[in-house]
């Protein structure tokens, strides 16, 4: 990865409106700095991904360490559909809703991505029976 390398022109408006924290994020696995035992060259998760096999997984840490870039990441690369919510303003309704969604994707072969933050106790057991039945990935 080169930080001098001539920027790529965006493409609309909607692109340049993106906050620049999030138009720098990496968009590749070669691009994403730290998990290299993870998501190194020939590592298992990266091996997964790029066997377009990626199973339930649940990635856990604080603020700013890369979960909600890694889940980008892996959605672009196998052709995921993505959302992200924030589990504290969702209610268990809310989450309900998105984990129908997914599985209603799915069984049209579109996959799905869901990553979230800050559960409390209630939300995470609403989520859990969907992760269980390794349906989805999801992040938070």
């Amino acid at each position: 990865m080169n930080l001098f390398a001539p920027i790529p022109p965006e493409d609309s408006a909607a692109e340049r409106a993106r906050p620049l924290a999030d138009r720098m994020r990496p968009r590749t696995l070669d691009e994403f700095v730290g998990q290299e035992q993870l998501v190194g060259p020939g590592k298992p998760l990266r091996v997964q991904i790029e066997r377009d096999d990626p199973t339930s997984m649940i990635f856990w840490g604080p603020p700013g360490t890369g979960k909600t870039t890694l889940a980008k990441i892996i959605a672009r690369m196998t052709k995921a559909d993505f959302i992200e919510f924030s589990a504290v303003l969702a209610g268990i309704k809310e989450i309900k809703q998105v984990m129908s969604d997914a599985d209603r994707a799915r069984q049209y072969g579109t996959r799905t991505i869901v990553s979230s933050t800050k559960f409390t106790a209630s939300t995470k057991r609403s989520r859990m029976p969907s992760c269980r039945t390794w349906k989805k990935a999801a992040f938070g």
